[in-house]
């Protein structure tokens, strides 16, 4: 990597772990970080996972509380979210970059889409009143830990429509699961990715190191900035990307 390279990815990485402390949304400039770099679509995508885990870990700490309540209940989300995972994880090894890259700026426009709809997907949960069984929850949950493992952006926006199904009006509850369920497919997807070799670790350790200072530094300077505008900027982000990728071929 050139100091320009080594800039790029500690200013992306430093961002985009900001913005996940603040609106969340940091995955689209990891990702387009690491693949203006060179790094092939899919090492781009796995090292991402590695990078943004340590934020999964602190906001699942945060919500011990939380979980503690809600015990053996989240056990069935955690089996399906195991196996869904799994799976999407390993598709996304069976590809090569080409087929990857082809799916690539649909992938983006589909999580920006789910990015954008996030504050309006929270208000309709919330005054909801109807309830679906639980298995229709665990059925959708085991589809979106699939598309969390193949790749992870706009995941959490799906999980908090999914368990908003059968868990109530409550919000913390929704989402201290979902961080949880973060975890947990987040987990299994990185094993799969190191056992098959496929995580940039030079690229990665620049940029972890940098979305930690972010999360932990850059929260104070982010949150004198409405929600509105980081929202806006990580959009604009995923619609600049979603074009770059469809031009490009």
């Amino acid at each position: 990597m050139s100091l320009l390279d080594i800039l790029l990815l500690v200013l992306a990485g430093f961002v985009s772990g900001a913005i996940n402390a603040v609106a969340g949304g940091g995955t689209f400039i990891a990702f387009g970080a690491l693949t203006l770099v060179g790094v092939p679509p899919i090492t781009a995508n796995a090292t991402t996972s590695i990078t943004q885990f340590p934020g999964y870990v602190t906001s699942t700490l945060a919500y011990r509380r939380e979980l503690r309540k809600i015990g053996r209940a989240s056990f069935p989300y955690l089996i399906v979210s195991v196996f869904g995972g799994l799976i999407g994880a390993l598709v996304l090894l069976a590809l090569d970059n080409p087929q990857f890259r082809a799916m690539v700026p649909w992938l983006l426009i589909a999580a920006t889409s789910l990015f954008a709809a996030g504050p309006r997907v929270t208000r309709a949960l919330r005054a909801r009143d109807l309830h679906s069984p639980p298995w229709l929850a665990w059925l959708i949950q085991f589809v979106v830990a699939i598309y969390g493992g193949f790749f992870g952006a706009g995941m959490g926006i799906m999980m908090l429509a999914s368990l908003g199904l059968t868990e109530g009006d409550d919000f913390h509850r929704i989402n201290a699961i979902k961080t949880l369920l973060s975890v947990v497919i987040a987990v299994i997807a990185i094993a799969v990715f190191v056992q098959g070799g496929i995580v940039d670790w030079k690229a990665g350790s620049v940029m972890l190191v940098a979305v930690a200072l972010g999360g932990y530094l850059g929260v104070a300077a982010a949150r004198k900035f409405p929600q509105t505008y980081v929202r806006g900027f990580v959009i604009a982000v995923g619609l600049v990307l979603t074009v770059y990728y469809f031009v490009t071929g």
